[in-house]
């Protein structure tokens, strides 16, 4: 906008440069004609006038004393022009009447059609001048330190006092007229003007005017605003900053806020039944059937352990506020310790007729780890194959173990609901679980798959994900073995 500003002031300062060149040139023209028309009239009222125009009269005048003597005498001499003999303005009668208006309307009228041919005339004379002009030689035409002054002045009229180089171009292309530190290096900078637009199109002669400082006065007249925008930038990072936060904030409070849900509906459950089961106790009936006290003690006893282990579990979140979880590692047999959990794990399949496959086929399977934790892992992964299974198929569980490039390869696949691909890379969020819908059917507390992701982070391993919705879910887990530790 500031670089449109300029060549606007600088089109407007060219403009009336060639106005006042032509102002010039026409002053110019004028003043000699009149002085011509001045010389002539002069040259002619200073001839001898006629001889009979003339009345030459003399007189002689003679000094002299009281008692007569004459002292002086001298001789004067007056020479006038004869009156013209014809009257000023004519009066006359028609018919009684006076015409003094009449005659003045008369003269009037006179006047004004001598002063239109007079105006007329002097059109012709200026435009048969002009056309005339074009002929002539532009050093003729032009004063180029005139030129200069008109160039300075206008600019700055016009707000731009900086550095300027013209050039003069005449009508055939020729460098009438260069500034001696004249330099061109772009046309961006440069302007061009014609001098004199009333000429012929084929003898129009151009002044080009050229800023080498132009680009730095652009950007001085603009500096001011850099502070300004810098200051907007700033303001502008800070709040998109201060809406991601915040909506970040309003995720994480909707993620607790299952959590605490569902952390209740999970204590819920086995608290009222240990509360059942000892009341049970108290019957005197069931202390007499020892079948029924053992059955009793068992259910209190399998609560508990549920219980403890959701309590386990909300423990588990102080892991995630520190950098890395203290691990108790050991040299353990991957192979088999997967082969126990699947031994522990298939009763609760077989319970929802579901069926686990195992291919641990691994060659080298002893890793450096903390076997709680791993273990955990696999339950978890296991775990959620039951949670999220299809409730019109039963369930199929692939548990397989290989080496690759120096690792030990372990993969749990389910045949379950599975997950949507935009929700795939959230799962390993803490708190996040897919949504199911308003119903608490799957129970959880959303920091399983973050609890393992955690895990095999800390041993140095990687996680993925593959999942296909209403088909089924692949986690595989790539551990270092250990000869590479």
């Amino acid at each position: 906008m500031r670089n449109e500003q300029f060549d606007e002031s600088v089109k407007r300062s060219l403009y009336q440069v060639s106005k006042n060149v032509e102002y010039d040139e026409t002053q110019r023209w004028l003043e000699k004609d009149v002085t011509a028309t001045e010389r002539e009239a002069l040259s002619q009222s200073s001839s001898s006038p006629q001889k009979g125009d003339i009345i030459q009269q003399t007189q002689r005048y003679n000094v002299s004393s009281q008692d007569g003597t004459m002292y002086s005498a001298f001789e004067l001499k007056t020479i006038t022009t004869k009156p013209s003999a014809l009257p000023k303005a004519m009066i006359s009668r028609r018919h009684g009447t006076n015409t003094i208006p009449q005659t003045s309307r008369t003269l009037q009228e006179a006047i004004k059609n001598r002063y239109l041919y007079q105006r007329f005339l002097l059109d012709e004379v200026v435009w048969q001048m002009l056309y005339r002009a074009s002929d002539k030689s532009l050093e003729e035409r032009v004063n180029f330190k005139n030129l200069d002054q008109y160039l300075k002045s206008e600019l700055i009229n016009n707000g731009i006092d900086i550095p300027y180089h013209f050039i003069v171009i005449d009508k055939d292309g020729r460098e009438v007229y260069r500034c001696s530190d004249y330099e061109d290096k772009g046309s961006e900078s440069s302007y061009s003007q014609i001098l004199f637009p009333n000429d012929p199109p084929a003898k129009m002669s151009v002044v080009k005017v050229h800023f080498p400082a132009k680009r730095d006065y652009i950007f001085d007249s603009v500096s001011f605003m850099i502070p300004s925008l810098v200051f907007t930038l700033v303001l502008l990072i800070t709040f998109i900053f201060t809406i991601y936060i915040i909506f970040r904030q309003k995720k994480l409070t909707e993620m607790k806020n299952d959590f605490i849900n569902n952390m209740t509906h999970e204590f819920k459950t086995p608290i009222s039944t240990i509360s059942l089961a000892a009341q049970m106790l108290k019957d005197p009936a069931v202390g007499k059937s020892p079948q029924m006290f053992q059955h009793i003690s068992g259910v209190i006893n399998d609560e508990t352990k549920r219980l403890r282990f959701q309590v386990e579990k909300v423990l588990q979140m102080s892991m995630f506020d520190k950098q890395k979880a203290t691990l108790k590692m050991k040299e353990i047999d991957a192979n088999e310790m997967i082969a126990g959990v699947i031994n522990t794990f298939t009763l609760k399949v077989e319970r929802y007729n579901g069926k686990i496959t195992s291919s641990l086929d691994a060659e080298d399977s002893v890793i450096f780890a903390d076997e709680m934790h791993i273990t955990n892992v696999i339950f978890n992964l296991m775990d959620n194959a039951v949670k999220y299974k299809r409730p019109d198929e039963d369930l199929l569980l692939d548990i397989r173990t290989w080496n690759e490039a120096g690792k030990l390869m372990i993969s749990v696949q389910d045949n379950g609901i599975g997950i949507k691909k935009e929700n795939l890379k959230k799962v390993f969020e803490k708190f996040y679980r897919v949504h199911t819908g308003n119903l608490h059917d799957v129970k959880g507390f959303g920091l399983g798959l973050a609890y393992v992701k955690k895990i095999i982070q800390d041993h140095k391993g990687s996680i993925r994900a593959e999942s296909e919705l209403n088909v089924g879910t692949k986690f595989i887990i790539a551990l270092p073995l250990l000869k590479n530790e």
